[in-house]
């Protein structure tokens, strides 16, 4: 699926989601666990296991919760991370990424 600028697929099973999306001209590859999924607080919780991140941190959870509130949706990403070392950045330019993605499925579902 193309959002914007943003090539994003995914091949799933029940729990494991393999993804690779290009941002900013590189492709990126990521390979997770979903941890949970709950319908009624429209939220779900990833575990990366493999992939460009894991050569970065030694563990990286992702979460998206939506509130609803009306016809206005209020989308809150949570990053939960460590990384391998001190000298490892903290993952801002991803909630970058996220911001636009979220941006970019808000444009694809006005249309």
């Amino acid at each position: 699926m193309l959002l914007g600028n943003i090539l994003f697929m995914s091949v799933r099973s029940p729990v494991l989601q393999v993804s690779t999306n290009v941002l900013h001209g590189k492709e990126r590859v990521a390979k997770q666990l979903i941890l949970a999924v709950d319908e009624k607080k429209k939220s779900i919780t990833y575990k990366m296991l493999e992939g460009d991140l894991m050569e970065l941190y030694k563990s990286f959870i992702v979460g998206i919760h939506v509130d609803t509130n009306g016809e206005d949706n209020l989308v809150t990403w949570t990053i939960d991370y460590e990384k391998l070392n001190e000298g490892i950045p903290a993952p801002t330019t991803l909630m970058d990424f996220f911001v636009s993605l979220t941006k970019d499925i808000e444009t694809h579902h006005l249309q």
